[in-house]
């Protein structure tokens, strides 16, 4: 890491070290790449107060929808070697998913957003979700609220099956061991970037803790009609969930855990070359970045705008963050990546992660003027 940007590494350092002596963290890690090298790796807190074992920066944490940033790289390597195509209709690889009509949804819908099928069963439990056979079947028999294309819907659980059972059915592996052995191992992150982790790995995890997320989502559920429709009482993930060994061994791939640093590499992967390794072209950048239609979404009732899998920001950013406070996103007019990871699922009163996204950002663009990068250039 340069010594020009040691000021930054200072002040993020500073920042999170205030977090967790305030008490409004517990533990937390911030990670950034610039043109493919680190310039910012930091932690801080305690990956469990219970044991007050050290926050270290090779501690995966559970990242909520984070995940999708994950999943969404995984489609999008597989594309880039010939073996999905956006345009895919899933009942053409999963024919029992064409029930009630759904045979026009391809994963380009998927990756939108407008497959219309966001919705789960009332009574859907994490014991659902550790049986990836039970979870395909419950999907492929769900009737769409809308026809593929017309509504834009955050599909914040079924997303990962989706993703995930085209992606199986296509290369006879399950998507956490695809991104294993195409996007984690090629980067050198194998054992800090998953989507069901390993057995072995799970001692590893730096377990995460309610903060006020699960009174925010009682209150979410009281006032937004079809909140409950796409993630069940049951379901709704937060650390209740995301504590549990046997969801986090499990496929759930609309979330993921990883170390801030890993998943920063990883879209520093996207928008550039990290060591050699590059996920995407250039050309297949400008697709996945490129926004669909705007508009209103149907769970939250707010404007929100994808490309294919990640949320496009109007900063240039694309990415994705998690219920609780996780990030992970690229700037690539910047070749900047920024990631932050955290222990404790809270919201409000300001978001600290976001703060920090941006003064990171705002430091690099401050630099001088850089050349017309990989998704400017024709």
């Amino acid at each position: 890491m340069g010594a020009e940007w040691d000021g930054l590494r200072a002040e993020v350092r500073k920042t999170i070290d205030g977090l967790v002596a305030s008490g409004r963290e517990t533990g937390v890690q911030v990670a950034a790449y610039l043109d493919g090298r680190a310039i910012v790796e930091a932690e801080a807190g305690v990956s469990d107060p219970d044991t007050g074992r050290p926050l270290t920066g090779d501690m995966p944490i559970w990242s909520v929808s984070t995940g999708k940033g994950l999943t969404s790289t995984v489609a999008h390597v597989l594309a880039e070697q010939g073996r999905l195509d956006y345009d895919l209709r899933l009942a053409e690889v999963w024919p029992e998913f064409a029930r009630h009509g759904k045979e026009g949804i391809t994963l380009r819908h998927v990756l939108t957003h407008t497959a219309g099928v966001p919705t789960l069963p009332a009574d859907t439990t994490v014991e659902d979700f550790t049986d990836w056979d039970r979870m395909c079947a419950i999907i492929a028999d769900t009737e769409p609220i809308a026809p593929p294309g017309e509504l834009k819907a955050y599909h914040a659980w079924t997303f990962g099956w989706l993703v995930g059972e085209t992606v199986r059915r296509v290369t006879g592996r399950r998507i956490s061991q695809v991104l294993a052995e195409e996007v984690a191992g090629p980067l050198g992150v194998a054992g800090e970037l998953f989507l069901g982790v390993p057995a072995a790995d799970l001692d590893r995890i730096a377990p995460v803790r309610d903060g006020n997320l699960s009174a925010l989502f009682d209150q979410v559920a009281a006032t937004l009609p079809n909140f409950d429709r796409v993630a069940p009482p049951g379901v709704r993930p937060g650390a209740e969930v995301g504590r549990r060994r046997d969801f986090l061994a499990a496929d759930v791939p609309a979330t993921g855990t990883m170390t801030a640093r890993a998943v920063a590499r990883m879209f520093a992967a996207l928008i550039g070359g990290v060591d050699g390794v590059r996920l995407i072209s250039p050309r297949r950048l400008r697709e996945v970045v490129t926004p669909a239609a705007p508009g209103p979404e149907w769970v939250f009732g707010q404007e929100a705008t994808w490309g294919l899998g990640y949320a496009v920001e109007p900063d240039g950013a694309f990415g994705a963050s998690g219920s609780g406070g996780s990030i992970a996103y690229a700037y690539p007019e910047l070749g900047l990546t920024v990631a932050a990871t955290k222990t404790r699922l809270s919201v409000g009163d300001g978001d600290p992660m976001e703060e920090l996204r941006t003064r990171i950002r705002d430091a690099v663009a401050a630099r001088s003027p850089r050349p017309a990068t990989d998704v400017e250039a024709g």
